[in-house]
C-alpha cells in the first residue's frame, strides 16, 4: 500500500502539466455552462430540449466536482487545501450528496423542495436552483482570474467604471432573450439597456411594467443586477477571492478603498468581508420582516411566490433600487395600506443609504460590544455626519411633505397613516424609488422639495446616489464660515482640509451643470412634457432615486439614452469618472502671484 509520501512523489512530476490541463478544462466548462444557461434559460424551448440542456449541465457539475477532487489529490497538503478552499469544498459536497441521493437512492431532493414551496412547475424550480449553483461556481472561477487585475494597466477608477459598463450591457443582452419577457418579439435594445442600467445603477426608473412585462426569469435577472450593482461587481469578485483565500492585489484594494470610502488601503479587505456578510444579514432580516408584514389583502398563488416577492423587495430596498413586482409599485391596492410593511421597507432603505462604513462603525456586533465595554468611545466623524444628516433630512422631508400634502395626497388618511406616508416618502426621495402615493398628482411645491432632497441623496459609500450628504454639509459649513469670516473650516473639532472643500465644490458644480444641460436637451427632445416633470425625471435619474411623475415610458429613444447615461453617471460618481478620463499633472510645484477679483 502506498504511503502518502510515495503517492506525492509519484504525482509530483505530472503536477504542473495536470494543473495546466485543469485550467483549460475549467475554462471550457465555464464557457460551455454560460452558453447552455443562455440557451436553456433565455429561449422558449420544448420539454425535450430543456431536458437535454440540463442533462449537459449535470455533466458540467460532475466535471467541476472531478476537477476539484483532482486538485485535492495534487495539493499534497490535502486537509489544509480543503480548509483553505472551504467555500468550494462545501459546494462540491452538496453536489456530491445530491448526486448520490438522486442517482443511487432515487430520491429527488429538488423535487421534494419544489413541492414543499408549492412551485407549479418542477422544471422551472430545477432551472433556478441549477442556475444559482452554476453562477456561484462560475463566480468562484472568475474571482480567481480577477486577482490578476493588478497586472492590467488601468486606473482603479477605470476598472470600477468598466465593471459597471460590462454589467449593464450583459444585463441588457440577457433581458432581450425571448424567455425573459411576455412579448412575442422580445424586448427592444433601447428598453433593455434602459432597464438594465436602471437595475445595475440601483435606480428604479422603468419604461415597461416590471410586474407584467417580464417573466419570472426576467425578474430574476433584474434582481441579480440590483444585487451586483448595489455592492459592485468588483466587490463581489474580490469577496469571492477572499473566500478562496486568493488574496487581494493593490488595485483591488484601491478600488474597494474608493468604493467603500474606507480610511486606508489596509482596512479595505477586512471592511469588504464585513460589509458583504452584514449586507446579506440585513437583507435576510428584511426578507423575514417583509414576509411577515404583507397586508391581509396581498394574495399570493403559492408559498414560493410569496418568498420571491419578499426577497425581491428586501434586496431592492436595501440596495436602494425602487423596483417593485407590483404594477403601481407600493401604491398598488393590496399593499397601499400595509403600513407596517412600509415602515420595514423604509428602514431597509435608510440602512442602505447610510453607507457601509457607518453601518460597520455603529451597527456591527463588534462595534456594539466595544461600546458596551467602553461607553465613552465615540463614533467616527463620517458616521456622525451620515447619521445626523440622514435624521435631519428625513425629519425635514417628513414635516415638509405632511404640511404641503395634508389636503392633497394625504387627504382621507388619519394622523398616524398620514405621518407614516409622509415619513416613507421622505425616506425614499433621497435614495430609493418606491412610492405609496400617486406622484402624478403631487403639488409643484412638493415636487420642488423632493427634487432638492433627491439632489442631496444618500451618504458616501452607500447604495444611494446624489451629491451625497457629506458634500452638502461641507458646502453649507463652508458658506456659513465664509459669512462669519472664518478662515479655518471645522466640523466636530476637526479641521476640514481645503482639498476636501475643492472636491465638494467640484462635485456640486458638475452635478448642477450636468443636470441643467440634460434638462435643456430633454426640453428639446421631449417638447410635449412639462419643464418641472423633465427636471424631476433628470434629477431622479442622476441621483439614482427612481421616482417619476409618469414621464419615463413616454420618452423618445434619445431621451431614454440620455436618462440612461444620467443613471450611469450618477452611480459611478462624477469624481470617479473625472479620475478615469483625467491625465496626471506633470507638476504643480509652483505658485503664481495672488489675484484680486471682485466676487458678488
Amino acid at each position: 500500500m502506498l504511503t502518502v509520501e510515495r503517492l506525492n512523489n509519484r504525482l509530483y512530476n505530472s503536477r504542473e502539466r495536470v494543473y495546466t490541463w485543469l485550467r483549460y478544462i475549467t475554462l471550457f466548462n465555464s464557457l460551455l455552462a454560460i452558453a447552455l444557461l443562455i440557451y436553456g434559460y433565455g429561449f422558449n424551448l420544448t420539454h425535450e430540449a430543456v431536458s437535454m440542456v440540463f442533462g449537459w449541465l449535470d455533466v458540467i457539475f460532475g466535471s467541476f466536482v472531478l476537477v476539484y477532487l483532482i486538485r485535492v489529490l495534487y495539493s499534497f497538503h490535502r486537509q489544509e487545501f480543503i480548509k483553505r478552499t472551504g467555500t468550494e469544498a462545501f459546494i462540491m459536497a452538496l453536489l456530491i450528496a445530491n448526486g448520490i441521493v438522486n442517482y443511487i437512492f432515487g430520491f429527488k431532493v429538488l423535487y421534494f423542495l419544489s413541492n414543499w414551496l408549492e412551485f407549479k412547475n418542477y422544471t422551472s424550480f430545477y432551472e433556478v436552483v441549477s442556475t444559482i449553483f452554476l453562477i456561484v461556481l462560475i463566480g468562484l472561477e472568475t474571482s480567481k482570474a480577477s486577482i490578476r487585475i493588478s497586472a492590467v494597466k488601468l486606473k482603479p477608477a477605470s476598472s470600477f467604471i468598466g465593471s459597471f459598463i460590462l454589467l449593464v450591457f450583459a444585463g441588457a443582452g440577457l433581458l432581450m432573450l425571448p424567455a425573459m419577457t411576455n412579448t412575442p418579439n422580445g424586448m427592444p435594445f433601447i428598453d433593455a439597456l434602459f432597464t438594465s442600467a436602471s437595475a445595475a445603477c440601483v435606480t428604479g426608473l422603468i419604461v415597461v411594467d416590471t410586474a407584467t412585462y417580464f417573466t419570472f426569469k426576467g425578474q430574476l435577472i433584474i434582481l441579480f443586477l440590483i444585487q451586483l450593482g448595489g455592492i459592485g461587481i468588483i466587490s463581489f469578485a474580490t469577496f469571492f477571492a477572499a473566500l478562496l483565500k486568493e488574496g487581494m492585489g493593490l488595485k483591488h484594494q484601491s478600488i474597494i478603498h474608493d468604493f467603500m470610502s474606507s480610511e486606508s488601503l489596509f482596512s479595505s479587505q477586512g471592511l469588504l468581508r464585513q460589509v458583504i456578510w452584514l449586507t446579506l444579514l440585513i437583507e435576510g432580516i428584511g426578507f423575514v420582516a417583509i414576509f411577515m408584514t404583507w397586508g391581509p389583502e396581498a394574495q399570493f398563488e403559492s408559498l414560493g411566490e410569496k418568498l420571491f416577492f419578499s426577497l425581491f423587495h428586501s434586496i431592492a430596498a436595501f440596495c436602494n433600487a425602487g423596483f417593485s413586482l407590483y404594477t403601481n409599485n407600493l401604491y398598488e391596492l393590496p399593499v397601499r395600506t400595509a403600513y407596517i410593511l412600509h415602515i420595514v421597507i423604509a428602514l431597509l432603505v435608510v440602512m442602505g443609504g447610510l453607507g457601509f462604513s457607518p453601518i460597520m462603525d455603529v451597527f456591527s456586533p463588534k462595534a456594539l460590544r466595544e461600546r458596551l465595554m467602553m461607553p465613552w468611545k465615540d463614533w467616527k466623524l463620517n458616521s456622525k455626519i451620515a447619521i445626523y444628516m440622514a435624521i435631519i433630512l428625513i425629519v425635514f422631508g417628513t414635516v415638509g411633505y405632511y404640511l404641503l400634502e395634508r389636503k392633497n395626497s394625504l387627504s382621507g388618511l388619519n394622523f398616524t397613516e398620514a405621518v407614516i406616508t409622509a415619513f416613507f416618502q421622505s425616506v425614499i426621495t433621497r435614495t430609493a424609488g418606491f412610492n405609496t402615493v400617486d406622484f402624478t398628482k403631487l403639488l409643484d411645491p412638493t415636487l420642488i422639495m423632493i427634487i432638492f432632497l433627491m439632489f442631496i441623496g444618500a451618504s458616501p459609500g452607500s447604495t444611494g446616489g446624489g451629491i451625497k450628504t457629506t458634500t452638502f454639509l461641507l458646502i453649507a459649513v463652508s458658506v456659513i464660515s465664509t459669512i462669519r469670516g472664518k478662515k479655518i473650516i471645522s466640523i466636530d473639532k476637526r479641521t476640514i482640509p481645503m482639498e476636501l472643500l475643492f472636491k465638494a465644490f467640484s462635485v456640486i458644480t458638475f452635478a448642477a451643470a450636468y443636470c441643467l444641460l440634460a434638462v435643456f436637451v430633454l426640453s428639446i427632445t421631449e417638447p410635449k412634457q412639462n419643464g418641472i416633470d423633465l427636471l424631476f425625471e433628470q434629477v431622479s435619474a442622476f441621483a439614482t432615486v427612481g421616482l417619476s411623475t409618469g414621464v419615463t415610458p413616454q420618452l423618445s429613444p434619445f431621451g431614454k439614452i440620455l436618462i440612461t447615461f444620467s443613471m450611469f453617471l450618477g452611480r459611478v460618481g462624477t469624481v470617479t469618472l473625472a479620475l478615469a478620463i483625467s491625465r496626471p499633472v506633470i507638476s504643480n510645484a509652483y505658485h503664481y502671484p495672488d489675484a484680486h477679483v471682485m466676487v458678488g
